[in-house]
């Protein structure tokens, strides 16, 4: 064996390390950099937010108080459904691609397609349901419902969901990194003692979204638990808005593995490369969007620093 055949005899993998990845990094940079400069909240939060929110309760969802235990919940679900497509929700749909499997029949496919969904799941309910029992108790607080402003009327809570959506972005950025083989893996070690534990911290990375959701009927909700002093109240309405979160991403990805008979997942894992690729496109995208919307845009906005923003 010739020193070169012993080299590439340790790197079973480089088939699946996508070419110009510099490239890739830095176009789907720009485009998360991009959709943070495009976005409007208030068409996202306002326009579609509210109106599906209005739509399906009866009522003014804002304007209305939530009387009882089991409007609570009903609100809680419905304005998460509602905030699918908020800036501090859409990251989710860039944790989805890891969760391709392939199936012979369609019963294996939607076998195959809700398992691991259901694992993302567990992450997300725990870290959502621990947040809800917490926040129902010392609620009043935390910053998320303060009142409070600093420096050029900067509201303490959105400092709050900067930070977390902070996080959150570069945690998507790296592993869209790893994907790509230019930083470490931090889920690798123990994925290999854990199968399904990839899947369970993406779920908790989700979850993670509402310690620093701002949304308006996500903070009404948040104030009525807090009211409650129940934590397993709490937990229990935090769970209904999580789940309602990802509701029409898990729709939406379910039907796309089951159209055209499993087309798409065998497209996608033909080449170790073109997955390897994608799933890094798609966390590094919302990676950027979720830190550059949060932590640049944001603290733009009142006073601090610069960001290029539409004018819609």
């Amino acid at each position: 064996m010739t020193l070169t055949d012993s080299a590439e005899s340790q790197r079973p993998s480089d088939s699946a390390v996508p070419l110009h990845r510099a490239r890739l990094v830095l176009l789907s940079v720009l485009a998360g950099a991009a959709v943070a400069s495009l976005w409007s909240f208030h068409f996202v939060d306002s326009v579609i937010g509210d109106n599906v929110a209005n739509t399906l309760l009866g009522y003014d969802a804002k304007g209305t108080a939530i009387t009882g235990v089991a409007a609570g919940a009903i609100f809680a679900f419905v304005s998460g459904l509602a905030g699918t497509f908020t800036a501090c929700n859409v990251a989710a749909f860039g944790a989805v691609v890891p969760l391709v499997r392939q199936g012979e029949s369609w019963r294996s496919r939607l076998r195959e397609t809700l398992r691991p969904l259901s694992k993302l799941a567990i992450g997300m309910i725990v870290v959502s349901g621990v947040y809800g029992a917490v926040g129902a108790l010392i609620g009043e607080r935390l910053p998320q419902l303060s009142t409070a402003t600093v420096g050029d009327g900067l509201p303490v809570r959105l400092i709050q969901a900067s930070v977390v959506f902070g996080i959150i972005g570069l945690a998507f950025i790296w592993l869209g990194l790893a994907a790509l083989r230019l930083v470490p893996d931090p889920l690798a070690p123990l994925e290999r003692r854990f199968p399904n534990a990839r899947l369970v911290v993406l779920g908790a990375l989700v979850g993670g979204f509402l310690i620093g959701r701002p949304f308006p009927l996500f903070h009404k909700l948040f104030t009525y638990a807090a009211e409650t002093h129940n934590p397993l109240y709490g937990a229990a309405v935090f769970i209904l808005q999580s789940l309602g979160n990802v509701v029409v991403m898990a729709v939406l990805f379910t039907l796309l593995m089951l159209v055209g008979r499993g087309r798409f997942a065998r497209w996608l894992t033909a080449r170790p490369t073109r997955l390897a690729t994608v799933t890094a496109v798609a966390f590094i995208v919302a990676g950027a969007f979720t830190f550059l919307y949060w932590d640049v845009r944001l603290p733009a906005m009142f006073g601090y620093g610069w960001y290029p923003t539409a004018s819609w």
